[in-house]
C-alpha cells in the first residue's frame, strides 16, 4: 500500500508505528484502542522485508524518504538494514505536518529504529515507545527528548492477558495527551537555564526567586542527561543563557562517576556565546550508585550514603585541582560574557562546618585552581565571595551578576522550536 495522500491536512493524526510483519496484531490492537476514543490514526509499517501489509503507510513508502537510497532498508545485512530504516523514518516523521503524536511498539530492532525519530521531534509533540529496553539504560532511546517509554512486561510477541493491559495503557497514556491538546502560553520573559542537585537547592531558589519576574527560569538536575538537555536547548535557541550553579557531573566524567557530564560541556556557551554563570555547585563530591557498586578504590574514602541509591564520595585536594584546572580550560575557550563566582564557605549542603564532606584544604585547592588557570578578560571574570553556596546572599550575587550580563548582551531567540515540526 502507498502513502496515502491526507484530504484535511489540518487533521492531526495519532501515528502508530511498528514492524507489521511481527507486531501487526498488537499495533492493530493500539490503533483500534485510539480509534474507539476517536483520533484519527497513520498507521506505519518499519519491516525491513518488503511484503504486503495492511499499513496506511508501507515499508517502502517509509524507505522512499531514506536520504540516500531507499535500497539500502531492504539490504541482506539486517544491521545495516536497520540502520538504514532508522534514517528513512526519521526523514519521513520529520515530513508530516499532521502530528498529533506517535506511539512504537518494538523490541531491539523496532526500538533502534523508532527512537532516533522521536528524539528528532520538537519537545511537546506526544511521543511514546512501548520497548521491551524499557527496564534498563535507556539513555540512548530517549536522549535529550521527552519520550516516554513503558516496558511491555512480556515480550511483544502476539496479545495476552498481560500485553492487552500494558498496551491498553499506552495508548490511552497517548490518547490523553492528545485530547489534553494544552494551549501555548505566551511568556514574554527569557528563559534560562539553571543547574541544580538536592544539596544545591537552596541556591537555585534563591536565584529564582530574585530572577522569576524577568526571567523563565527553567532548572535542570545536572546528573548527565539533565546538563545535556539543557545544553541542546541552549544549542537550539530556546534559552537566552545559563546559570551553572552545579557544575558536579564533572567530577563524574574525571573520576568515572555515575552521572558524568560529556567532554562536550561548555561547548554551546562557546558556541553561541550567552551570558554565562558558573559556580562549584557540588563539586565535592563524585555520585556512585548503590554501596555495591563503589570501585574498590574509592571504598576507604571519606564517604556518604545520600540514599539507597546513590553513594557519595568526597573528592580530594588533588581531584579538585584537576577539576578546576578543567573548568577554566573549558571557560577560557568562551569568548562570551562569563563570570565564575567562587563560594569561600562550602560548595554543596554537605561541604560545611560539622557536615560530612566538609574540607577546607580541598576547596582551597580547587579554589586556587580555578582563579589562577581562568585567564580574565573584558567579558570573563572569577570572583571569590566571602559566602556558602547555600546563603542567600550568594544567591542574590548570582542573581545580580546575571542581570549585568543579560543587560550588556540580549541575544535574540531563534524561533524554531527542537525538530522540524509544528
Amino acid at each position: 500500500m502507498h502513502e496515502p495522500s491526507s484530504s484535511n491536512p489540518k487533521v492531526r493524526k495519532a501515528y502508530v508505528v511498528g514492524t507489521l510483519d511481527t507486531k501487526g496484531e498488537e499495533l492493530k490492537y493500539v490503533r483500534d484502542i485510539l480509534r474507539a476514543r476517536e483520533i484519527p490514526t497513520l498507521l506505519v509499517d518499519i519491516a525491513i522485508q518488503k511484503a504486503a501489509s495492511e499499513a496506511d503507510v508501507s515499508n517502502e513508502a517509509v524507505a522512499a524518504h531514506h536520504p540516500v537510497n531507499p535500497d539500502l532498508v531492504f539490504c541482506e545485512d539486517r544491521g545495516e538494514a536497520i540502520q538504514a530504516m532508522s534514517e528513512a523514518f526519521r526523514s519521513f516523521l520529520l515530513s508530516r505536518t499532521d502530528l498529533a503524536g506517535v506511539i512504537g511498539l518494538g523490541g531491539s530492532g523496532g526500538s533502534a529504529i523508532v527512537a532516533p525519530a522521536l528524539q528528532a521531534l520538537r519537545i511537546g509533540i506526544p511521543k511514546i515507545l512501548v520497548s521491551t529496553l524499557a527496564s534498563g539504560d535507556v539513555t540512548a532511546y530517549v536522549g535529550t527528548s521527552d519520550i516516554q517509554m513503558i516496558n511491555p512486561v512480556t515480550d511483544i510477541a502476539g496479545l495476552n492477558r498481560i500485553s492487552r493491559m500494558v498496551l491498553g495503557n499506552a495508548a490511552n497514556s497517548l490518547a490523553g495527551m492528545i485530547l489534553g491538546n494544552l494551549p501555548s502560553e505566551v511568556d514574554a520573559r527569557l528563559p534560562i537555564g539553571l543547574t541544580m542537585y538536592g544539596v544545591t537547592t537552596p541556591c537555585v531558589r534563591h536565584v529564582t526567586e530574585i530572577l522569576r519576574d524577568r526571567f523563565d527560569c527553567l532548572a535542570f538536575h545536572a546528573t548527565n542527561i539533565g546538563g545535556r538537555s539543557m545544553e541542546s536547548l541552549l544549542q537550539a535557541g530556546l534559552l537566552s543563557g545559563l546559570i551553572d550553579i552545579t557544575t558536579s557531573d564533572v567530577t563524574d566524567l574525571l573520576f568515572g562517576g555515575a552521572f558524568p557530564a560529556s567532554e562536550s560541556r561548555l561547548d554551546a556557551t562557546r558556541q553561541t556565546r550567552t551570558p554565562y554563570i558558573g559556580s562549584c555547585g557540588a563539586l565535592d563530591m563524585i555520585n556512585f550508585r548503590g554501596l555495591s557498586t563503589l570501585p574498590d578504590r574509592y571504598r576507604q574514602r571519606n564517604l556518604y550514603r545520600h540514599n539507597p541509591f546513590i553513594t557519595l564520595v568526597r573528592t580530594t585536594a588533588s581531584e579538585s585541582e584537576r577539576v578546576g584546572h578543567w573548568l577554566a580550560d573549558r571557560l577560557n575557550r568562551c569568548d562570551g560574557p562569563i563570570r565564575f563566582l567562587i563560594p569561600e564557605k562550602g560548595i554543596s549542603a554537605l561541604d560545611a562546618p560539622g557536615k560530612p564532606f566538609f574540607d577546607p584544604k580541598a576547596d582551597a585547592a580547587l579554589f586556587d585552581a580555578i582563579e589562577k588557570a581562568i585567564v580574565p578578560t573584558e567579558k570573563r571574570r572569577v570572583e571569590r565571595l566571602p559566602f556558602h553556596i547555600n546563603d542567600p546572599e550568594f544567591g542574590a550575587a548570582i542573581a545580580t551578576n546575571y542581570l549585568q550580563l543579560q543587560n550588556q548582551q540580549w541575544p535574540s531567540l531563534s524561533s524554531n522550536t527542537i525538530g522540524q515540526n509544528s
